[in-house]
């Protein structure tokens, strides 16, 4: 048999897929589910083989029914990917190497001055994922970000200061927001702002960052992981791949940047 070039088309970009699902799910509750799912379909393969009706119709209607309930229990993770499956295709940065420089600055200030002086707060870089639901619920600022701002917000002094604010690229948008609290096994010194930022991790591709009020430590969620007690060279490069390495990740703009020979 002799493949023709659209069968190896066919197997690649049905491999590419199943890779970039599974890179997607690594991590995640649904996950768990996949490699449950896995084992299930095994083993009725296996009753199947051996002649075990009674089983293999068992576990026929479990897969059966896991079908229906998986985009009820997975709404938020099925929602995440699409919205980056829709984000990847067409994403174009809207500041300027000058002006995404001077934001990095003021956030970099801000943080290391909440971390110096333990003062809790947790900052949502929006990126694919909509915010919108949670920005909802906070109060709307839509302010230039400065680090005075986040200041004053997360002074304890301030009715701001309890929930995280959100910021989209050279914006806060809102203040005072409340992320959904994950439910993992976490360490025990670790509180509520931890918890929120790995929740808003989960059910979206927000980068989180929280600098605790009981050590004055910084630290990053992302799809669902936790990296604790962030340097400042750590800390100064998840901003600058916020604002610069996204910016060319779409895959137009990638497209777009070899036709210019980029």
């Amino acid at each position: 048999m002799i493949l023709r070039w659209q069968d190896i088309a066919d197997i690649l970009i049905i491999s590419y897929v199943i890779y970039r699902v599974l890179l997607f799910l690594r991590g995640t509750r649904a996950f768990q589910l996949v490699k449950g799912l896995l084992l299930i379909l095994l083993l009725n393969g296996l009753a199947k083989f051996l002649g075990l009706q009674a089983i293999s119709y068992f576990l026929e209607r479990v897969i059966n029914l896991s079908f229906i309930v998986i985009p009820i229990v997975f709404q938020p993770e099925l929602r995440r990917g699409l919205e980056e499956l829709g984000g990847g295709f067409w994403e174009r940065g809207v500041l300027s190497s000058k002006k995404g420089a001077q934001i990095v600055s003021e956030l970099f200030v801000a943080i290391t001055s909440l971390k110096e002086t333990k003062t809790g707060a947790i900052i949502a870089l929006e990126r694919k994922s909509s915010l919108k639901d949670f920005q909802e619920k906070g109060v709307k600022l839509n302010a230039e970000v400065s680090a005075e701002l986040i200041l004053s917000i997360f002074n304890p002094k301030s009715p701001l200061h309890d929930g995280g604010v959100i910021i989209k690229e050279d914006k806060i948008l809102a203040a005072s927001c409340f992320f959904p609290l994950s439910d993992r096994d976490m360490d025990r010194r670790l509180g509520t702002r931890h918890r929120a930022a790995v929740g808003l991790s989960e059910v979206t591709d927000a980068w989180v960052i929280v600098v605790s009020e009981e050590r004055g430590e910084v630290s990053f969620a992302v799809n669902g992981r936790l990296v604790r007690d962030l340097n400042e060279e750590a800390l100064r490069r998840v901003l600058e791949r916020y604002y610069f390495v996204r910016q060319k990740n779409g895959l137009m703009n990638k497209l777009l940047s070899w036709m210019r020979g980029e």
